[in-house]
Parts: structure tokens; C-alpha cells; sequence
């Protein structure tokens, strides 16, 4: 019997200690208390990973017109990683979905918190149907402003946004319309187009790299030109394989992507040497292309997934355009080509030009404490934002660096360079990966 009681008395104490454990297990953290006291928001917890001790998904509740927010509404989609309260908080803001939940490059220099901001009205933050007259630079700014306001009282440290491309655009457009939302601002690779089909990026072309190399790439474009009656079949058996359609035309399709070559080999820091010869296998020749500049771009899928973009840049952000100058004789065109093609049916839409001038005028005289990245043979760069030197702002180019251009991949004196003038700001120690040794070289204030 009292062999029966010890047994017993034991069992009692083992689910005492597992429903204590189940009960420590389901308790929330402070940061899931205060995500899940934001009204109409949605809390998922993430796995959390070798940065972040906490990592949560929210769908935060949005008015779709902010000057209206008792009508309609959706849902955006922010990833939270938590470190520490203390520590400064860095905000990605994408330009479309949200690409990654990881740790971006200024998260883990500064060891800090992060907050991604997917873009209204792109993969999970849009309502079923698009009004497209709420896609706009202001009703942006206005969803990122909410979300930093709802968390700005718990992260008292500094406040940093950044972004890549167009997620740079959104760190400016931000910025301008909601300055003291951040103490510093990183957009990387953004450019400030003043129209739908802004020229400068066809300056752009006539000078980057060298004579030989934009020969070289001329080449390339007049071959697939002239041999696209021998080449065209292959685009077509590879639309099959890959179930691509092309709404406007596989032919169009074809001349559309021989233009936008030169765009996508400098964008993406191509190497000359790479380019096949023009002797070569046609299939190596198509193959070299395709991996080159995707046809993707102008696929029924890629269009539609892409669509908001297009919207953002016909009406507001702005674009480049087709100069088809050196192609006429093989273009039914008697005009560049801009990108109308793929904006919404049905759904009218003109430029306005006033909005990025707004942007530019205030960036010239108010736009302190924001440190442009751009990479000097990247053509978004060719419209990229130049200083008046009326503000502190600061604009590094890293040396023939393409769109992937991030203060990692500029030269090591460049770097302490970028290190010093982020220490200064947010009044921080930052320890360099080159050991520590801050070796100033001049600022590329352009």
C-alpha cells in the first residue's frame, strides 16, 4: 500500500511539472502581448533563427484610402524580428512582396531589430480586387507611417529604414512624406525617374563600360535581330516547355527582350566575355540570352504579378523606355517603346509628373541624415538622386558595381567610409568586418 502511495504521489508531481511546463510554453513574450493588443491584427509565430530570438507574422489592418479609413480595408503583411527593446530597429520596406524574412545586410551591421513592410497591394497585402487609384507614393507612406507609429513606443534606440530598388523609392517616398518616423534612412539602388520614359538612361548607354564592350553588346542585339526567323523557334519551344503565354505576342515578346538586353546585362553586372560569339551553337547563343535577360519580364504571369509596378511607374515613380533608334529598319515602331502594355485594362491613367519633383525639391532642402547606395554601371543609376549639397546627405558608388550593389561589395576604405558617416548618425560604435580599422577615404558627394 505505501509502495502504491509513493507511485501515486509521483504521478501527481510529473503532471504537475508537465502542466507547468505546457502552461510557461503557451505564455506569451512581451513583444506577442503587444503585437496581439494592435487592434485587427493577425500574430503568427515564426521559427526563430541564428539572429533573432523572437520572429513573428502579422497582418496588419489597413484603410485603403487613408483619407477615408472608415471605408474599406486590407490586410499587409510585416515580419517582426525581435532582438532586444534596447537595441536600434531597422525597417525594410519592400518595393513588392516581401522577398525574405532573414536579416537584412543593415540588420545584422548594426545588430539590431528588424520590421519588413510588404508593399501595398502586392502578393499578400491587397484586398481581392485592386482599386488602382489608391496605388500611390502617399497611401505607401501612409501604411508604413501606421505600422512604425503602432511599435515606435517599446524600440526607444534609433530608427533606420532602408530597401532595395524600388523598396529604396518607398525609403525616400517615406521619408519625405513622414520625416521623423526614422533618424536614418539607407535606400540602396533607387532611382528618382522624372518621367515614364526618362532619357538620361539612354545617355546612360552611350557611355558605361568601354567603347569595345557597348560594341560588343550592340552586336549581340543586331545578330539575335537579323537571325530571329532561325532563332524565334526556340523561343517558342522553350514558351512551351516553361507553359508561358504571351498576351502580347511571342513575336513582340521576342523584339521586346532583344531591347531590353543592354538594360538587364548592366543591371546585373554581366561580363562581356560571357557574351557567346556569334558563330557559336544558336542554342548557346538563346540559352546565353534567356539566362541574361528572362523573357519572363514579358510572360501573361510575370506581367500580372508585376502589374502594380508598372501602374506605380506609368503614373508616378516613373520608368525608362526602348530607344528604337538603332533598330528601326527591324521595328514596325515610329516611336520608343514605354510600357503601357502592361498596365491594367480598362483602368485610365496619366503621368504625373509633380510627384517626383515634390520628392526631389524636398529631398534637395530637407533630405538630411540619408545615405544613397548605388552601383556606377548599374542603369537604374543613371537616374539616381544627385546632391545639391544643401543637406548631410551622402551618395557612395561603388566602383563598376551593378543593381546588387551593398555596402558588403564596395571596397574596404569605401566601406569605413559608410561605417563612419552611419556611426556618426546614429551615434554607435559599428566593428568592421576588415577588423575594426575605420580608414576614411574621400565621400562621393555627387
Amino acid at each position: 500500500m505505501q509502495t502504491f502511495r509513493l507511485i501515486k504521489l509521483r504521478n501527481i508531481l510529473l503532471i504537475g511539472i508537465l502542466v507547468t511546463i505546457i502552461s510557461c510554453t503557451k505564455q506569451s513574450s512581451p513583444l506577442q502581448k503587444i503585437l496581439e493588443n494592435i487592434p485587427g491584427t493577425t500574430v503568427n509565430k515564426l521559427e526563430g533563427d541564428s539572429v533573432f530570438s523572437e520572429k513573428y507574422e502579422i497582418y496588419y489592418t489597413q484603410a485603403i484610402n487613408h483619407n477615408k479609413r472608415e471605408g474599406e480595408k486590407f490586410q499587409q503583411r510585416v515580419i517582426i524580428g525581435h532582438k532586444d527593446f534596447n537595441k536600434p530597429m531597422v525597417v525594410q520596406l519592400e518595393g513588392y512582396s516581401i522577398y525574405s524574412d532573414k536579416a537584412c545586410e543593415l540588420t545584422n551591421i548594426l545588430d539590431a531589430n528588424q520590421i519588413t513592410i510588404e508593399h501595398r497591394f502586392f502578393k499578400d497585402s491587397k484586398p481581392d480586387s485592386i482599386p488602382w487609384q489608391y496605388l500611390n507614393i502617399k497611401q505607401a507612406a501612409t501604411d508604413q507611417h501606421r505600422i512604425i507609429k503602432s511599435l515606435k513606443k517599446y524600440y526607444k534606440n534609433k530608427w533606420i529604414s532602408t530597401g532595395i530598388s524600388k523598396g529604396g523609392q518607398a525609403t525616400i517616398y517615406h521619408r519625405r512624406f513622414y520625416p521623423f518616423d526614422v533618424d536614418v534612412s539607407v535606400p540602396y539602388v533607387a532611382p528618382l525617374n522624372f518621367s515614364n520614359e526618362d532619357t538620361r538612361i539612354y545617355d546612360f548607354f552611350e557611355t558605361v563600360g568601354t567603347k569595345k564592350e557597348r560594341n560588343h553588346i550592340y552586336d549581340f542585339q543586331l545578330f539575335l535581330f537579323e537571325n530571329k526567323d532561325k532563332i524565334l523557334p526556340l523561343l517558342k519551344s522553350y514558351a512551351k516547355e516553361k507553359n508561358y503565354k504571351f498576351s502580347i505576342g511571342i513575336e513582340r515578346a521576342y523584339d521586346l527582350n532583344v531591347l531590353e538586353f543592354p538594360f538587364a546585362f548592366w543591371q546585373w553586372g554581366s561580363c562581356c566575355k560571357k557574351i557567346p560569339k556569334l558563330n557559336s551553337d544558336l542554342k548557346d547563343i538563346f540559352d546565353y540570352w534567356k539566362s541574361t535577360a528572362p523573357f519572363s519580364f514579358f510572360e501573361d504571369t510575370g506581367i500580372k504579378n508585376n502589374r502594380p509596378f508598372f501602374f506605380q511607374a506609368m503614373t508616378e515613380i516613373g520608368m525608362y523606355g526602348y530607344n528604337i533608334t538603332p533598330f528601326k529598319k527591324y521595328l514596325d515602331d515610329t516611336e520608343n517603346i514605354k510600357f503601357d502594355f502592361a498596365m491594367p485594362k480598362n483602368v485610365s491613367y496619366s503621368y504625373n509628373p509633380d510627384a517626383m519633383k515634390d520628392i526631389n525639391d524636398w529631398l534637395q532642402t530637407n533630405g538630411n541624415n540619408i545615405l544613397y547606395i548605388y552601383g556606377e554601371n548599374d542603369p537604374w543609376g543613371a537616374t539616381s538622386v544627385n546632391l545639391s549639397g544643401n543637406t548631410n546627405a551622402v551618395k557612395m558608388v561603388n566602383p563598376g558595381g551593378s543593381h546588387t550593389s551593398r555596402i558588403k561589395s564596395f571596397p574596404p576604405k569605401m566601406q569605413d567610409s559608410i561605417y563612419h558617416v552611419l556611426e556618426k548618425w546614429l551615434e554607435i560604435n559599428i566593428i568592421n568586418s576588415n577588423g575594426g580599422t575605420k580608414e576614411k577615404v574621400p565621400l562621393q558627394v555627387l
